[in-house]
């Protein structure tokens, strides 16, 4: 009889045990959902046009329900650019408080290489970054995106190398505004280098104690670099393995794309949420997973009248 009441009271102890267990869980799902960002508050956008003036950038933004937007400080296919004059400013400043739109992101010209093995080019490279960061100080702009480099005729390792010298070279630049720089994961076309998490965890811990960074995540580009999105299982394995090889802490923003070209091909081509080969559970799974849910989101799918449904279904996967 003694062996038989230890055993109801063994199994009573898991039952309640068990009963803790899910209370517990049920609890802080309960109190996550009660201090969640309502889902028209979070910050999703675009990249949105700037054409005749910074501040239209923003006003683009209100128009298409964006809380945050990307932009062109200045023509991003041309070495030199104006510097932005009092009166631009000024509007950019009346309409960021008209807007209400939050945390801004540059993204830097598409000619700079801060990796460059030539010389005259990566003097230029520097020269150009310079100006952007100076330009988005001047904004006030929270984050600087950029494409870390490009090998070309070197190797991986000197092209990461040469990222952190360049880096390097402005620390006292960035120490003079709030804007953090964002590396942008790459697709690994071509020779560019930032395709594995390993070249980003190289640059940042190179540079971290010296200049503000982070990372940006393009959901095209590291799906199109080898790292699979497509369910939920498959999302959640490529956020542990940030967080293994890079930390999540340095995981700052997102550019949602969906990407034309299949797993693994290291081809940069986007395509619209839910139209290409990544499919729309990802997005559904970003919008939704606490650890990134908050993170601010800047769609670059190819069809910009489709930005303001696709904000909308972000938020309607955020409820």
């Amino acid at each position: 009889m003694a062996e038989k009441g230890e055993e109801v009271c063994q199994s009573r102890s898991r039952l309640l045990n068990s009963i803790f267990v899910r209370y517990r869980a049920e609890s802080v799902e309960n109190c996550y959902k009660m201090v969640m960002t309502p889902p028209e508050k979070l910050l999703i956008g675009a990249h949105t046009s700037a054409a005749g003036g910074v501040h239209n950038a923003l006003l683009h933004g209100q128009r298409i329900g964006a809380t945050t937007i990307q932009l062109f400080t200045s023509n991003q296919r041309q070495w030199k650019a104006r510097p932005l004059p009092p009166e631009e400013l000024v509007r950019w400043k009346e309409a960021l408080e008209a807007t209400g739109i939050q945390e801004v992101m540059s993204h830097d010209s598409y000619l700079i290489n801060l990796g460059s093995p030539k010389e005259e080019l990566l003097l230029k490279s520097r020269e150009t970054f310079a100006q952007e960061i100076e330009r988005c100080h001047g904004l006030e702009i929270a984050y600087l995106n950029f494409h870390p480099g490009a090998a070309t005729t070197g190797s991986e390792q000197e092209c990461l190398d040469q990222i952190v010298k360049s880096l390097l070279s402005f620390e006292k630049l960035c120490s003079s505004g709030p804007t953090r720089l964002l590396l942008e994961a790459t697709a690994g076309q071509g020779t560019t280098v930032g395709y594995r998490f390993d070249h980003l965890r190289y640059i940042i811990n190179a540079v971290k104690e010296t200049i503000p960074i982070g990372v940006c995540i393009d959901t095209c580009h590291i799906f199109a670099a080898g790292y699979d999105l497509r369910t939920k299982e498959a999302c959640d394995e490529t956020l542990q393995a940030f967080e293994k090889v890079v930390g999540l802490n340095h995981l700052y923003a997102f550019h949602l794309n969906d990407s034309l070209k299949p797993l693994s091909s290291r081809r940069d081509r986007h395509a619209q949420l839910g139209k290409g080969e990544i499919g729309i559970e990802p997005f559904k799974f970003l919008m939704t997973d606490p650890r990134v849910r908050d993170l601010p989101k800047y769609l670059e799918t190819p069809d910009p009248s489709m930005w303001s449904d696709e904000i909308q279904m972000l938020r309607e996967f955020a409820k």
